[in-house]
C-alpha cells in the first residue's frame, strides 16, 4: 500500500498469527481497509467516538451500536427488532477474536443502502490529510493507551434527539447523494440527462463494445450520469437516511464514492442464504447441466412512485428476457452462416431471446410500490411459481443483481458449479479478490451485453433478422469460470476470512480511534 498511515502497530503479531493459523491466501493485500478508513484521520480520535455514540445514541437514525468491553461484545440498546438478527450475528462474526482488541465501539448501518456521502471538495481535502504523515512525538509503544474503557461513553436507553443523518425516502438522490461525490468537471456533476434518450458514450470509458472491459470503473458513477434513472438506489430507495458529514458508520457494502466502511455482511456468515447441495438438490458437474441463464426474485431494488420501476435494474431484466421493451435490441453476431466475423446488428429481442434459453422471473407478487405503480407492474408482469434456493445448481449460467443493497447470493452462487452473471453497483469487502470474466462473467448496469454474452457461451443457430445464423457455442470457457470462481471461494471467501479482515479493519480502528494512535506501533 502506498502512503499508508504505519500499520504494524499494536496488536498485529496476535493478527497474523490468526491469519496464518487458519491458512488465510491473503496476508498483505487490505487496501479496501485503507481505502475506507484513510478519510477518518482527518478526524481526531476523540471526534471519531464522539460521533460513534450521537450516530448510534438516536434510533431514527437505523444505526446500532456493538461495543467491546473486556475481550467481549456487548450490543447497544437501539437495535430495530426486525433487524436484531444482523447485529447479533456481527457480534458471533467478532466473537473469536474479540478477546484481541481493546476496547472499542462501532455505529452499524441496519439499512441495505449506504449513507454517508461527504461531497467531493470536503472529501478530497480528507483524503490529502489522511494521506499525510503521522510521526509519533516519542518512541513507539505496542500498549494501548490505559484509558480506553472510559473514552467510549454508554449509548443512553433514551433516544437523543440530534441527528445529522435526513430522510430521502422515495426521492430521486442521484444529485444529493451521489454525484455530489464526484468532482465538479465530472459528467456527472456537468450533466443532467433525459431519462427518455440513451447515453451511448456512458458506458465506454469502462466497456468494450458491448462487453465490460473494467469491473471497477463500471461502479464508478462519476462518468455515468444517465445512472440517475437506472438504479433503485438513485430512482427511489425505500430507506435512505443519508450524512453528508463524515461520520465513521459501518455498512455492508456501498457505492463507489460514498464513505462508509464495508464489512463482512452478517448475511453470509449466519448462512442467511447459503450453498447447501444435497441428494434432493444436487450440483451436478458443468457439462450436465441445464444450458439456460435463470434467475428468480423479487422487486425489492427500489420502492416505485411514478413510475420509477421502468428504470430499476430488476424489472429491467425480465422485460428484456421476455422481449416486450426494448422490442429491438443490438447483439453481436456472426455476419453470417459460420463466419467468423462478427457485427452489431439491431434484432428483435423476442426472436433472439427463443433461441437463447433465458429463465428469468419476479416471483409471488410485486412488492416495494405505492399508487398506481403496483397495478401497472402487475399488468406487466408474469409472476413465477417461487423455487428453493438450492434448485439454482440445475443451471450453468445464474443471473446476481443488486438490490436495495449487495446482493446475499453470490458467494453461494460462486461457491457452485455454475457461472454467475453480475450486476452491482453496490461493492463489497472482497470486491478486490475478484478477477472479472475469470471467477464471474461481468455485466453492465444498463443490461446492454446480456444477450451477447449469453449467446457466445451456449452459441446461436437458427434464423435472425431474416438470414441464417450459426455462432460456436464457448461452454467450456463458461466451466472454467465456474471452477475458478469455485475455487476462490474456498480459498479467499470463506467464513475464516470474513474473520480475519473484521478483525484486520477494527484493529485500525481501534488505533484510528486511540488517543495515542501516532505513537502505537508493533515493537519486537
Amino acid at each position: 500500500m502506498e502512503d499508508v498511515p504505519d500499520s504494524i502497530h499494536s496488536g498485529f503479531d496476535e493478527w497474523y498469527q490468526y491469519a496464518t493459523e487458519r491458512n488465510s491466501f491473503v496476508i498483505d493485500d487490505y487496501d479496501s481497509i485503507y481505502d475506507d478508513l484513510l478519510p477518518f484521520w482527518s478526524l481526531s480520535p476523540a471526534e471519531l467516538r464522539s460521533r460513534t455514540w450521537e450516530s448510534t445514541s438516536n434510533a431514527w437514525n437505523g444505526i446500532s451500536a456493538i461495543r467491546i468491553r473486556n475481550g467481549e461484545t456487548d450490543l447497544g440498546p437501539n437495535t430495530i427488532p426486525t433487524h436484531r438478527w444482523m447485529v447479533e450475528g456481527v457480534a458471533e462474526l467478532i466473537a473469536p477474536f474479540a478477546k484481541h482488541l481493546p476496547d472499542v465501539a462501532m455505529a452499524f448501518n441496519l439499512n441495505d443502502e449506504c449513507r454517508v456521502a461527504v461531497p467531493w471538495k470536503e472529501a478530497n481535502a480528507m483524503y490529502a490529510s489522511g494521506r499525510q504523515g503521522h510521526e509519533p512525538e516519542g518512541a513507539l509503544s505496542s500498549s494501548w493507551s490505559k484509558d480506553r474503557p472510559g473514552d467510549w461513553k454508554d449509548v443512553p436507553e433514551e433516544s437523543i434527539p440530534q441527528t445529522r443523518f435526513s430522510d430521502n425516502n422515495l426521492a430521486n438522490t442521484f444529485r444529493n447523494w451521489g454525484a455530489v461525490t464526484c468532482p465538479t468537471v465530472s459528467a456527472s456533476q456537468k450533466t443532467i440527462r433525459d431519462q427518455r434518450a440513451d447515453c451511448v458514450t456512458c458506458s465506454q470509458p469502462h466497456s468494450y463494445g458491448h462487453f465490460v472491459q473494467n469491473w471497477t470503473k463500471a461502479a464508478d458513477i462519476c462518468h455515468q450520469p444517465d445512472l440517475e434513472h437506472l438504479h433503485g438506489i438513485f430512482l427511489s430507495p425505500a430507506a435512505y437516511k443519508g450524512t453528508h458529514e463524515l461520520m465513521p458508520v459501518f455498512s455492508q457494502s456501498k457505492v463507489l464514492g460514498f464513505n462508509d466502511i464495508r464489512y463482512p455482511s452478517a448475511w453470509n456468515y449466519v448462512d442467511k442464504v447459503k450453498y447447501d447441495p444435497s441428494d434432493k438438490y444436487p450440483d451436478p458437474a458443468f457439462k450436465t447441466k441445464m444450458n439456460t441463464l435463470f434467475w428468480r426474485g423479487g422487486t425489492s431494488e427500489g420502492l416505485s412512485v411514478h413510475g420509477t420501476w421502468k428504470g430499476m435494474v430488476r424489472q429491467r431484466l425480465v422485460s428484456l428476457a421476455r422481449g416486450r421493451w426494448p422490442h429491438l435490441i443490438t447483439a453481436l453476431i456472426p455476419i453470417g452462416s459460420n463466419s467468423n466475423e462478427y457485427e452489431y446488428k439491431k434484432v428483435p429481442a423476442s426472436e433472439l431471446n427463443e433461441k437463447l434459453e433465458l429463465d428469468i422471473g419476479i416471483v409471488d407478487k410485486i412488492d416495494r410500490c405505492n399508487g398506481h405503480d403496483c397495478d401497472d407492474e402487475a399488468q406487466e408482469f408474469e409472476f413465477k411459481e417461487p423455487v428453493d434456493f438450492q434448485e439454482h445448481w440445475r443451471y450453468k449460467y445464474l443471473f446476481d443483481l443488486d438490490g436495495a443493497g449487495f446482493s446475499g447470493r453470490f458467494l453461494p452462487f460462486l461457491e457452485s458449479h455454475s457461472v454467475p452473471f453480475k450486476v452491482a453497483l453496490f461493492r463489497e469487502w472482497y470486491d478486490s479478490r475478484l478477477t472479472p470474466w475469470l471467477h464471474f462473467v461481468p455485466q453492465d448496469v444498463r443490461l446492454q451485453g446480456v444477450h451477447s454474452t449469453l449467446a457466445y457461451f451456449v452459441g446461436l443457430d437458427g434464423r435472425l433478422a431474416g438470414r441464417r445464423v450459426t455462432m460456436e457455442a464457448h461452454n467450456e470457457q463458461g466451466e472454467k469460470i465456474a471452477e475458478a470462481g469455485r475455487v476462490l471461494a474456498k480459498k479467499a471467501l470463506r467464513k475464516e476470512d470474513m474473520e480475519i479482515y473484521f478483525y484486520r479493519l477494527l484493529l485500525e480502528w481501534a488505533r484510528l480511534t486511540d488517543d495515542r494512535r501516532d505513537e502505537l506501533g508493533f515493537t519486537a
